[in-house]
C-alpha cells in the first residue's frame, strides 16, 4: 500500500506527471470544444514532455553518450585534469565555505582514487560561473587538502567558465610545467564533448570518465516508463551535449 501511494503522488502529482496530466485533460477539454488545431498542437508538446521525462527515451540519449569511451584498463599519465560541474557559494562546509555538485564531486571522488593510484598530481579546472555560484576550483582544492592530499600534489585553474575554457586555460598550465599525459576525469555524458574541446586546443588526453547516469547495459524496467524528474534531467543533460557537440566548429 505504501509503495502504491509513492508511486501515485511521484507519478501524477509531483512535476513532470501533474504537468503531463494536466495537459492531458486540457487537450480532452478543448477536443470537446472542436478546438482541434490547438488540442493537437498541446497534445503533442505533452507527447513530447512525456519521452522526454521517461526513462526510456532518456536513458537511450545519455547512454549513447557515456559509452563512447570507457575508463583505460592500464592508465598511463602525469596529471589528472578534473573538470567542474557546479558548486554552491557560501553553503557550510568542514573548513570552509561552498559545496561542490554531485557531478563535479564524482568527478573529484574518481581523481582522488586515481591519485592514492598513481601518485601524481591533480588539476581542478573550473570558476565561478555566476554571482551565485561558488569557485570551483579553490572549493576543490580545500576538498583535497581535509583529505589528506599532499599541497604539491593540488593545482588549481579558476578563470574557466565553460568546457571551451577548461581546454585553453588548462593547457596553458600543462606547458608551463612541461605535463605531457593528461589525464582527463569529466562526468561520462560530458567526456565526449571535453575530449574533442581539448583536442582542439591541442592537448590530447586519456579519458577517464565517471559519474555514470546509466548502467552498462540498459534493462528494460516497468518503471522506466512512468514520469520522472530524474529521467527529464538526464534528457536536459544529453540534449545539451548532443547540442554542444555540433557547436565545437564554431566555439
Amino acid at each position: 500500500m505504501l509503495y502504491l501511494i509513492k508511486f501515485i503522488y511521484i507519478t501524477f502529482i509531483l512535476p513532470p506527471g501533474i504537468f503531463i496530466l494536466l495537459f492531458l485533460l486540457l487537450s480532452g477539454w478543448l477536443l470537446v470544444r472542436k478546438q482541434r488545431i490547438i488540442a493537437g498542437v498541446l497534445l503533442g508538446i505533452t507527447i513530447l514532455l512525456y519521452a522526454g521525462s521517461s526513462f526510456v527515451f532518456s536513458d537511450l540519449l545519455i547512454h549513447a553518450l557515456e559509452y563512447r569511451y570507457r575508463p583505460a584498463k592500464k592508465i598511463q599519465g602525469d596529471v589528472i585534469v578534473v573538470l567542474g560541474g557546479g558548486a554552491t557559494l557560501d553553503s557550510p562546509n568542514l573548513h570552509s565555505k561552498g559545496h561542490l555538485s554531485g557531478a563535479a564531486a564524482n568527478r573529484l571522488l574518481t581523481a582522488i582514487q586515481l591519485n592514492r593510484e598513481l601518485k601524481i598530481p591533480i588539476l581542478f579546472s573550473g570558476g565561478k560561473v555566476y554571482q551565485n555560484t561558488g569557485r570551483e576550483a579553490e572549493i576543490a582544492k580545500s576538498i583535497l587538502k581535509d583529505v589528506g592530499i599532499a599541497d604539491d600534489q593540488i593545482m588549481v585553474e579558476n578563470r574557466s567558465l565553460n568546457t571551451t575554457e577548461n581546454a585553453v586555460y588548462t593547457k596553458i598550465i600543462l606547458d608551463r610545467f612541461h605535463f605531457r599525459q593528461p589525464i582527463l576525469v569529466t562526468s561520462a555524458f560530458h567526456m565526449p564533448r571535453a575530449q574533442k574541446q581539448f583536442e582542439k586546443a591541442g592537448v590530447l588526453v586519456l579519458p577517464y570518465p565517471t559519474d555514470y547516469h546509466t548502467n552498462t547495459y540498459l534493462k528494460f524496467a516497468v518503471n522506466n516508463l512512468f514520469p520522472s524528474a530524474d529521467a527529464l534531467e538526464n534528457f536536459s543533460l544529453a540534449l545539451k551535449e548532443y547540442i554542444g557537440l555540433l557547436a565545437i566548429k564554431w566555439y
